[in-house]
């Protein structure tokens, strides 16, 4: 039994010219190609005429920024690109959150950037531009990963203060969280390279290090409109916050630069002086190949989540060739658990396995649920991997816990409140990749955002609900028709199939990656072949930090 399953895990040659497969990989690849469509007009930021504008004042756009400072441009691991997708059409939109973020090298050192985008309402901060901020800083508390801000920003937009202001998670946020970092001794190195107004003053300046670029960069509290009303004093904004003052006279300010070119070239030469920090230790060995092309994934993923499909063909397309050890192979089959590597890096997986497989007492268990015997065992392998400092990496695809009176009697609650305890309370790094589905309490057991995975991606066809479509599609619809009877209006076969569809339709689109990365429920929708990459990259940065606690589980019911 061992040596099948060991020998079903490692893949059979998919024939790329059947019809099924054509037919599937030519639906993901319009998805991508959608996908593809989306990026480039939002990397076009506030537009080809705003973009003319900055290179007319002698800046560079966020991206061009970014592309010089980074050891190697194409290996910019961009998060948060679809940040405020289709969120503030009234106000003109906000592409990408007015903000560029990720990671990349700098000087050969792993670092996160963040750039204002000042062709996006001179890079005016919307509630999830503070979001996406907090984002930034967040990982980099989690993983010790240095910072450098790009700072061009008029400030808050104002017609949406009250949005972004005074709460916890607002604006006041990333200033605290300045402060933690500095404590923490994580480096931080601002370039203020346009406006920098009012409270995001503080940004800059509560950095280690702040470079200010002569001409285009200014720095105040207040701007000469502001200083007029308050106490009638006339000032220009140069001699009120520009290089010349920062740097000789108020000494706010470390570097003065020239240009934004030259700026750039100080901070990559500050970044190549950083001293080398303990890492974590993770493991890693020369990486491996997969054992079969990434790019056949596209002919095994169905787009319709209610297709099954087998997750083993899938994960061996993208882990490390001959680097499986699976844990409990025969028992809770409707989870797979096991040991791997990605890019050469150990790694605990869990993965939904979505194709139909029959429990040990001969029950035909459903792809993509999870069962007590499944909970069961993720709960114990999440507890090795924590013992052993090996990270997790959780691949989405399930409609939840099971259902029902058998499923109750045997204690489905208990075992998925294990499950979730588990991952909620484990301390080696955790990764989630939402491949399909992401259905309501299977959302956070396997490591919704909820749960703090370091990284948070998905693939075209991700879906994030509290239920599928057609299940809450049905029940909105009997509520809303209850409602409409009860208030003794009556409603005909054709008008409930109207309301029907603008039910589904609303829902289609509330559950979609894309509205799901514009709120930054996730960091980025991925394609699949990129899924080694963006794991090996999130696994080098989470290495950074040495601070692993142990594990403590609490009170878990047996």
């Amino acid at each position: 039994m061992a040596e099948s399953i060991q020998q079903e895990w490692l893949g059979t040659p998919v024939d790329t010219a059947s019809k099924a497969f054509k037919e599937r990989e030519e639906q993901y690849r319009e998805l991508l190609d959608r996908m593809r469509e989306r990026t480039e007009v939002i990397e076009q930021g506030g537009g080809p005429k705003r973009v003319e504008r900055e290179h007319q004042r002698g800046k560079l756009t966020a991206r061009e920024r970014i592309a010089r400072l980074l050891d190697a441009p194409a290996d910019f691991s961009e998060m948060g690109r679809y940040a405020g997708y289709k969120m503030y059409e009234d106000e003109g939109g906000c592409p990408a959150g007015g903000t560029v973020m990720g990671l990349g090298k700098v000087s050969g050192r792993l670092c996160l950037i963040v750039a204002n985008d000042a062709t996006v309402k001179a890079g005016a901060w919307f509630p999830i531009t503070a979001k996406k901020n907090l984002r930034a800083q967040e990982l980099a508390l989690e993983n010790h990963v240095p910072i450098i801000y790009l700072v061009d920003s008029a400030g808050v937009f104002l017609p949406m203060q009250a949005e972004i202001f005074p709460d916890r998670e607002h604006f006041g946020r990333i200033f605290r969280n300045n402060a933690i970092l500095s404590s923490k001794g994580i480096p931080q190195i601002a370039a203020i390279m346009g406006s920098c107004v009012a409270g995001g003053a503080y940004l800059p300046i509560m950095s280690d290090e702040a470079l200010i670029v002569d001409g285009t960069g200014s720095v105040f509290l207040a701007g000469p409109f502001l200083v007029k009303a308050a106490i009638g004093e006339q000032v220009d904004a140069e001699t009120l916050g520009g290089a010349a003052t920062h740097s000789e006279i108020s000494g706010v300010t470390d570097y003065k630069m020239p240009d934004d070119a030259t700026c750039l070239k100080t901070i990559r030469d500050l970044v190549s002086h950083f001293g080398q920090r303990q890492s974590a230790g993770f493991n890693r060995v020369e990486p491996l190949k997969p054992a079969f092309a990434p790019e056949e994934i596209y002919g095994l993923m169905p787009s319709a989540g209610t297709q099954p499909y087998d997750t083993r063909e899938v994960l061996a397309r993208i882990i490390d060739r001959d680097s499986w050890t699976e844990y409990k192979a025969g028992y809770g089959q409707s989870l797979l658990t096991g040991y791997a590597r990605i890019d050469g890096w150990s790694a605990g997986i869990v993965a939904n396995q979505r194709k139909v497989v029959r429990a040990k007492s001969g029950e035909m268990q459903v792809g993509g649920v999870i069962y007590s015997d499944s909970a069961d065992k993720a709960t114990r392998f999440i507890m090795n991997c924590n013992q052993k400092r090996v990270p997790l990496v959780f691949f989405q695809d399930v409609t939840g816990f099971m259902v029902g009176k058998r499923a109750e009697q045997g204690g489905i609650i208990k075992d998925g409140a294990k499950m979730v305890n588990a991952v909620a309370n484990s301390t080696v790094p955790k990764f989630t990749v939402v491949m399909g589905n992401s259905y309501g309490a299977g959302n956070y057991a396997m490591c919704g955002r909820a749960y703090d995975p370091r990284l948070m991606l998905a693939w075209p066809t991700a879906r994030i609900a509290v239920m599928g479509g057609t299940q809450a599609a049905k029940t909105l619809l009997q509520i809303q028709v209850r409602n409409l009877e009860k208030k003794g209006q009556t409603i005909s076969d054709e008008e409930r199939k109207e309301l029907l569809h603008t039910i589904e339709q609303r829902y289609e689109d509330q559950t979609s990656p894309y509205y799901a990365a514009a709120r930054l429920w996730i960091d980025e929708i991925i394609d699949p072949v990129e899924t080694r990459r963006w794991i090996s990259r999130g696994i080098e940065m989470a290495d950074h930090n040495p601070d692993i606690p142990p594990f403590n589980p609490g009170v878990i019911q047996t």
